[in-house]
């Protein structure tokens, strides 16, 4: 109960993206607009999810640590992310009717969570610098 309520209170815009990220994947919301025409929109939109969502844990992370601790940084907002992206990929094509799982997806969250980290090592070395 005590690290449910450490989630919540350090971390509730990064619990925030990642039921944006379950809800968008799994269920469809197709409102046509003009970015439609765009050559992969859709790529783009999951590099910058997946990116953004990196970037805000790292940010809540060093608003809430003194000291970095690598091993949990890379297990969840690197691995995890990279791994929940595959699960929502593999839920996609196997457990929706009107989703399809496809790798290039899965190569752009992925790419998407690499430049988050690079953002958020970025944050952590100016954080560095200014103390």
């Amino acid at each position: 109960m005590k690290t449910f309520r450490h989630l919540i209170s350090c971390y509730p815009l990064t619990l925030i993206c990642l039921s944006l990220i379950w809800f968008l994947c799994l269920f469809v919301i197709v409102p046509k607009t003009p970015l439609n025409d765009v050559a992969f929109i859709d790529k783009w939109t999951h590099l910058v999810m997946y990116g953004g969502t990196t970037s805000v844990m790292w940010w809540e992370y060093l608003r809430h640590h003194r000291s970095l601790v690598f091993w949990k940084l890379f297990l969840f907002a690197f691995l995890g992310l990279i791994a929940m992206s595959g699960v929502i990929e593999l839920l996609q094509a196997y457990c929706t009717t009107n989703r399809s799982g496809e790798w290039l997806d899965f190569a752009a969250n992925t790419t998407g969570v690499c430049i988050g980290t690079i953002i958020g090592l970025v944050m952590w070395r100016l954080r560095g610098a200014k103390k």
